[in-house]
């Protein structure tokens, strides 16, 4: 099992959940997050002093999926996720060592 972390802009989280379902893959955890990469941030007038905002509002997505459905995961949140912009997000791929559902002790697969 892998865990799939998509960090994109706000206004796309519609999109990539849809995208998702429509993919068979259901239940995320959503967080609002704050980052920034090559986007750098901006600069902004607020009552005629400038400063920077270093830090982008963005939408975390964490989903926890079989091996098999890694790359469907994945190419659903590219394809829906995308704006050909910088900032558009990055995905991590990591591995799950164990899963347990707290409420009936199911384990792994079963817990998903």
């Amino acid at each position: 099992m892998k865990k799939i972390e998509a960090i994109i802009k706000p206004f796309k989280l519609d999109d990539v959940k849809e995208a998702l379902q429509e993919a068979g893959i259901t239940g995320m955890t959503i967080t609002e997050v704050k980052g920034y990469g090559r986007q750098q941030g901006h600069s902004e007038l607020y009552r005629g002093a400038e400063y920077i905002v270093d830090f982008l509002p963005k939408v975390k997505i964490e989903i926890v999926v079989v091996d098999e459905d890694v790359e469907k995961a994945i190419q659903s949140i590219i394809e829906s996720a995308k704006t050909g912009k910088v900032g558009d997000g990055k995905i991590f791929v990591t591995s799950i060592e164990k899963i347990v559902r707290i409420r009936t002790g199911e384990e792994d697969e079963e817990a998903v």
